[in-house]
């Protein structure tokens, strides 16, 4: 994978999800949540999210649980629409590649955090991490 995120300030100690024991899964990755508190990699535009891949994990481990940061300022990739400074931003996985984040649309549910900078297709930028959902429908 590429493009992954960067811890530059922690705000807490990453949580433990489940994850699939097969998944290979790159640190920094952006992660898809589902039920019950289980992490996947990002697949979509609007996903739920989990938070970020804290450690690398390798399919086939044996492992079935990994460390995922929900909080904290991290170093990103803008997606083809970028990001401004102070917007909610999303992930552009499905339209953009793996990891890539824009600026959240207007009555966009699935937030994954706070751009700090603006920057345009390619750039990386600083965001704060606030995974959250918000019920608009």
């Amino acid at each position: 994978m590429a493009l992954e995120t960067t811890l530059v300030y922690s705000d807490g100690v990453p949580i433990p999800f489940t994850c699939a024991e097969a998944d290979d899964m790159t640190k920094g990755s952006i992660l898809l949540l589902t039920d019950p508190m289980t992490a996947a990699v990002t697949t979509g535009d609007t996903d739920e999210i989990a938070g970020i891949l804290a450690l690398d994990k390798v399919g086939g481990d044996g492992v079935t649980k990994c460390a995922v940061h929900r909080k904290g300022i991290f170093r990103g990739y803008a997606g083809a629409a970028g990001v401004t400074a102070g917007e909610a931003i999303i992930t552009d996985t499905a339209t953009g590649a793996a990891n890539e984040l824009v600026d959240a649309d207007v009555n966009s549910e699935q937030i994954v955090g706070i751009a700090l900078e603006t920057a345009t297709d390619g750039e990386t930028f600083l965001f704060e991490l606030k995974p959250m959902a918000v019920d608009l429908a």
